[in-house]
């Protein structure tokens, strides 16, 4: 299959190029700057320059494929403003894509969120939340899945707060980028709340199997770790960083704070059941040994 991948040289993306590579597709790499078309085709894959906002370069990516996923995100979290922007760029896209898609039965695979419902974990049966400051993620992943009963097969892979490689990536990359500018490892309120987590390469697998297999309007969940608790995430970071651990104000997190601070823990049991997918590489924790002082 000749799949066309945005966000395909990210953390993430780079690990799903990889692996349709892997087993045997063919990608079609959108590519923002010419250093991220390098990156592209050493990998592997074709570059098609251009980013999420170029909505014909979009049309074009999708006529030249089988397949689509969807990873791209400007990950611009360093004000609401900035943060809404990027959410409201990526909604675009996402029409854009599935307009272009429409009848044509082909996959569809757009990144989404695992849910957060309180006093359990989520599954995948359950909504994405579609208010709050990454409330339109949710709307446009939604209307993605809508897309099943006009002849695309339209799926989410759902990923949990933090997918992680070598000790980097998600909302504890986050945390270890904070502690290395504040001095502090720091976690919000008790640090209690549990975050789901997942290693990049099995989040890829996911990825592929979803393109291949995945009945339209269907939703999955990219979680290994169930939940770990901030203030443990933050304890491993403290440590390989030489730092003192403590809880500090939720806006030290800027638009993410009320995010950070919830208990979001979340299952995957219907996925592996239904996919196969059982995730191999190390956990959270143990791959947080990896962080360099």
């Amino acid at each position: 299959m000749r799949v066309f991948v945005t966000g395909g040289t990210g953390l993430i993306g780079s690990a799903v190029v990889a692996e349709l590579l892997g087993s045997g597709h063919t990608v079609l790499a959108l590519a923002r700057s010419d250093a991220s078309a390098l990156v592209a085709e050493e990998a592997g894959a074709e570059p098609l320059r251009g980013g999420l906002a170029d909505l014909d370069i979009l049309r074009a990516g999708v006529a030249q494929a089988d397949g689509v996923i969807h990873l791209a995100f400007a990950n611009d979290f360093s004000s609401p403003d900035a943060l809404a922007k990027a959410v409201a760029e990526e909604s675009a896209a996402l029409a854009t894509l599935g307009e272009e898609l429409l009848g044509s039965d082909r996959p569809f695979v757009t990144v989404s969120g695992t849910p957060q419902v309180p006093g359990r974990a989520s599954t995948e049966a359950d909504p994405v939340l579609t208010d709050g400051p990454v409330g339109g993620r949710g709307r446009a992943a939604t209307a993605v899945l809508a897309l099943a009963s006009r002849g695309v097969r339209s799926t989410a892979v759902r990923l949990p707060r933090t997918v992680h490689n070598q000790g980097t990536g998600g909302f504890a990359g986050l945390l270890t980028d904070i502690a290395r500018q504040s001095g502090i490892s720091g976690y919000p309120g008790d640090g209690a709340q549990r975050w789901p987590a997942v290693h990049a390469l099995d989040a890829a697998v996911l990825f592929r199997l979803a393109l291949e297999q995945a009945p339209a309007g269907s939703a999955w969940h990219a979680v290994d770790d169930e939940g770990d608790k901030v203030r443990d995430i933050a304890a491993v970071i403290g440590r390989r960083l030489g730092l003192p651990v403590e809880s500090v104000p939720s806006e030290t997190y800027g638009p993410l704070g009320p995010i950070f601070e919830t208990d979001q823990p979340s299952s995957s049991t219907h996925t592996r059941q239904a996919l196969g997918w059982e995730p191999k590489h190390p956990r959270l924790l143990e791959d947080l040994e990896n962080i360099q002082p």
